[in-house]
């Protein structure tokens, strides 16, 4: 293990992430609301540590090796995120203690949207739009940002960008050099954000919301400046804007960087993850949409078809935004659209979830078994497409669906023992470990209510979700640690 050189990025990149504090400064100057020393304290404090950790060790060269890329993805998210919970905590307006105010900070890292705060309405701007900057930076991950910025101080960058994208389908390049992979990546996530921008602005948002709202919907975050989400604007112009870029944000970005370079979108109907994407969320919007209409839960069937496919889109898509508390709906609604954040979007996206394309393996080797009870003797690989997948990433996947199942378990029990019951434990593991946002029960209108330990439990949850399990789990092995 590298120590020096693990030291030496995370230094680097604490300074690098302490400038992202400056732009809330500007914010609370133009808007008056006296927040601006907090962010200049945490700007500060953050700067100040990545600089002692970076200048003992600043002449440190060594190639990066791929488990000390993993340490450092991991070392980030979790240090990252409790750096970026300073503003949050010295702020005087918020009264937040330690536990909520690193919650706070990595719900928007992590892009998973769940809160502690309440009274949104009446918070500092800098403070809110601050959440949702979190949240745009975390969506693509700092880490691919960071790929691109490290070869030119001297850092390897491709063990990063593996160890923070495990799973299947994930070592094809878009381009022959990672650094010109992550800045295709990163250019494609700006464009989204700036059409969404726009696109709120013409729907009728203020352009403070737009911005902020625009950060959240393509990072899939699911943060408002709202206490009532989206539905704080009753417009189903902008409930539709939204879930077309939900959608969208949801899909492999390595299909929009090819669309958008060969002018074509024949990369979306060729690519089975994307179909069985597609198919899930029109099969999800129709069953939701079917279940309002039937119980006339809006006053017109307009409303109902425009709330339904929003819902399932944000719930399914794990962005987590709400124009009506779901959690209230009729039958098993609620539970459906939990479920639902269980499949995610693709792999490759800025999605939560377990992801469509493991699902769609799971479902192709459930096929593929069915078939040998027939014919035990015969060879039938597993495709995606006309191309056979590894039996390596078959048995990764259902790797990763046993860990996943016991993680949640385990995390559940955890919840259960903290007091809480079975529906709240149960949605607050899935809206944290899928990156969710809101849940059901005692958390369906925030995580202000549980104690600490309960807390600290989701936080765990929120990074294991973010890492996809692995990142994660892998440093807690001994053969991890063995030379």
């Amino acid at each position: 293990m590298n120590w020096t050189v693990v030291q030496r990025i995370l230094g680097l990149l604490l300074m690098v992430f302490s400038i992202t504090m400056l732009p809330p400064i500007l914010v609370s100057l133009w808007y008056g609301d006296q927040a601006w020393l907090s962010f200049i304290e945490g700007f500060a404090l953050t700067f100040v540590a990545g600089v002692v950790c970076w200048l003992p060790v600043r002449r440190e060269r060594r190639e990066l090796r791929l488990r000390d890329g993993f340490l450092v993805v991991a070392s980030f998210w979790t240090v990252l995120g409790s750096f970026g919970a300073a503003p949050l905590y010295f702020d005087d307006s918020l009264s937040l203690s330690v536990t909520d105010a690193i919650f706070e900070s990595i719900s928007g890292l992590t892009t998973t949207g769940a809160t502690v705060l309440t009274g949104l309405d009446e918070l500092p701007r800098s403070i809110l739009y601050y959440r949702q900057q979190l949240q745009w930076l975390g969506g693509m991950g700092i880490i691919v940002l960071a790929v691109a910025v490290l070869p030119m101080l001297g850092v390897g960058g491709m063990q990063l960008y593996r160890a923070e994208t495990p799973g299947p389908v994930k070592d094809t390049k878009l381009t022959p050099r990672i650094t010109e992979t992550a800045k295709a990546l990163w250019y494609v996530y700006l464009g989204f954000t700036i059409a969404c921008f726009v696109s709120y602005m013409l729907a009728g948002m203020g352009a403070f919301d737009a911005l902020c709202h625009a950060f959240s919907t393509v990072a899939i975050g699911g943060f408002s400046t709202h206490d009532l989400s989206i539905g704080y604007f009753d417009s189903n112009a902008i409930n539709l804007v939204a879930v077309v870029f939900m959608f969208f944000a949801g899909i492999n970005f390595s299909l929009h960087f090819f669309a958008a370079r060969y002018i074509s979108v024949k990369h979306y109907t060729q690519d089975s993850e994307f179909r069985a994407y597609a198919l899930f969320l029109v099969v999800m919007s129709l069953l939701v949409i079917a279940a309002l209409l039937y119980f006339n839960i809006f006053a017109t069937p307009r409303d109902s078809i425009v709330n339904g496919l929003f819902q399932a889109v944000s719930i399914a898509t794990t962005t987590g935004f709400t124009t009506a508390d779901f959690s209230m709906w009729p039958t098993a609604v609620p539970v459906l659209l939990i479920f639902a954040s269980f499949v995610g979007g693709s792999a490759g996206s800025t999605a939560g979830g377990i992801k469509v394309i493991r699902w769609l393996l799971v479902y192709k080797q459930g096929v593929r078994e069915i078939v040998r009870l027939v014919h035990p003797s015969a060879e039938i690989p597993v495709k995606l497409g006309n191309k056979a997948v590894p039996y390596r990433v078959v048995d990764a996947v259902w790797g990763f669906f046993s860990i996943y199942v016991i993680v949640f378990a385990g995390m559940m029990l955890a919840m259960m023992a903290t007091g809480l019951d079975q529906v709240t434990a149960f949605s607050a593991v899935a809206a944290t470990l899928n990156n969710l946002g809101p849940g059901l029960g005692g958390v369906s209108n925030g995580f202000m209510s549980l104690s600490d330990v309960a807390k600290w439990i989701s936080i765990a949850g929120m990074l294991l979700g973010r890492l996809e399990i692995f990142t994660l789990l892998v440093l807690v092995t001994p053969t991890f640690w063995r030379r």
